[in-house]
């Protein structure tokens, strides 16, 4: 499975990172299938340029974006918004249980 994730590039203690395409089971530094964009956090604000055409294009084929990842698609529009939580209502809560004897 393809992910859109991201790739820390830098230095120690100056973390810069690559918006990649790459296989969710290599690893973090691993071979890339495509860049798309960078992430710098450590401006004020923090730098997030992305190629939204290549953003669109690979969501399309069927790449999953990590949370972080998924947030500023969010901002920028890309996805319409984040799903959080269960979507299966508990029915148990605040049932109490009769006791047998």
């Amino acid at each position: 499975m393809l992910k859109i994730r991201l790739k820390r590039t830098g230095r120690r203690n100056q973390p810069h990172y690559r918006i990649v395409v790459m296989e969710s089971a290599s690893p973090r530094n691993g071979k890339t299938v495509e860049e798309i964009g960078y992430y710098n956090p450590r401006t004020k604000p923090s730098t997030f340029d992305i190629d939204e055409t290549k953003a669109k294009e690979w969501l399309s084929k069927g790449a999953q974006p990590t949370d972080t990842i998924k947030q500023y698609f969010v901002k920028l529009g890309l996805i319409k918004s984040l799903k959080r939580g269960s979507t299966k209502p508990n029915t148990t809560k605040g049932v109490k249980k009769d006791k047998k004897e």
